[in-house]
């Protein structure tokens, strides 16, 4: 399973899964997601990390991140946020336990086009699993934020976001954004595809080449595969299953928390 502190590239977008242990529905209540947001942010503020999109599911997260700050930022990130809600969550249930799994994965995307598919795919993961019909009615995501940029509390760098991918503004990959999203519900396109969640690197095919030269020996054996629209390299072993078959009713649509981000975090 690839780990993102072992794969450091600088200036890489990754996307990063991490599920809780066994697939349980750890993160079912809001208080725990509106925390996770808390202390995503104040990974942001500590560490300088640099986020492009994100959403919290009751078992799983996804978090699209740029590799931009030292070696340690990302997996520093990552224990942060993770380290502190399952610390809240078990004191508070009294509980004792692994709360996620060991190893979170990191699938490294190519910037522009693919990008802009991984953002979607991202933005429709509670419509896939058959909680809401479009993301904007899922509070703990990016979607909104990209639409409608916060203020206070500012998660995601939506000056990179655009840059990123391959946009003249920030209004224009808005647009884009939105009509990319909306096309693919309108059309149907809202399939799970693994190449985002099992894959150690997802683009062109000299982007997924670089990769595999970059990453040297933690490659090998790995495959370099065509997809329909680009190519991945493929990872030796599932590293992540997204289970929502059971208790789709514990992801309810109950208004968030007001987000106040404490000093003391």
């Amino acid at each position: 399973m690839a780990r993102a502190k072992r794969h450091y590239i600088p200036g890489q977008v990754w996307h990063i899964t991490h599920r809780c242990h066994k697939r349980e529905f750890l993160l079912k209540f809001i208080k725990d997601r509106h925390r996770w947001t808390q202390w995503l942010f104040e990974a942001k503020r500590r560490y300088g990390l640099t986020i492009l999109n994100y959403v919290v599911t009751s078992n799983h997260i996804h978090l699209l991140v740029v590799d931009d700050k030292e070696r340690l930022t990302i997996p520093k990130s990552i224990q942060l946020t993770a380290g502190r809600v399952a610390q809240e969550y078990n004191q508070r249930k009294k509980r004792k336990g692994a709360y996620w799994e060991d190893r979170y994965h990191a699938t490294a995307i190519e910037t522009g086009e693919h990008l802009l598919r991984c953002i979607v795919y991202i933005d429709l993961n509670m419509v896939r699993a058959g909680v809401v019909s479009h993301p904007k009615d899922w509070a703990f995501g990016g979607y909104n934020n990209i639409q409608s940029p916060r203020r206070k509390c500012i998660l995601i760098n939506y000056e990179r976001l655009a840059v990123l991918s391959g946009c003249s503004s920030y209004a224009s990959f808005q647009k884009l954004h939105k009509n990319l999203v909306n096309d693919a519900l309108e059309t149907g396109k809202i399939r799970r595809e693994a190449r985002w969640t099992q894959s150690i690197a997802v683009g062109e095919k000299r982007f997924v080449n670089d990769i595999k030269k970059r990453l040297g020996s933690k490659t090998l054996g790995r495959k370099i595969q065509p997809l329909d629209d680009g190519f991945q390299l493929r990872e030796g072993i599932m590293p992540y299953i997204a289970d929502f078959e059971v208790k789709n009713r514990d992801m309810t649509l109950k208004n968030a928390y007001n987000w106040e981000v404490s000093s003391k975090i």
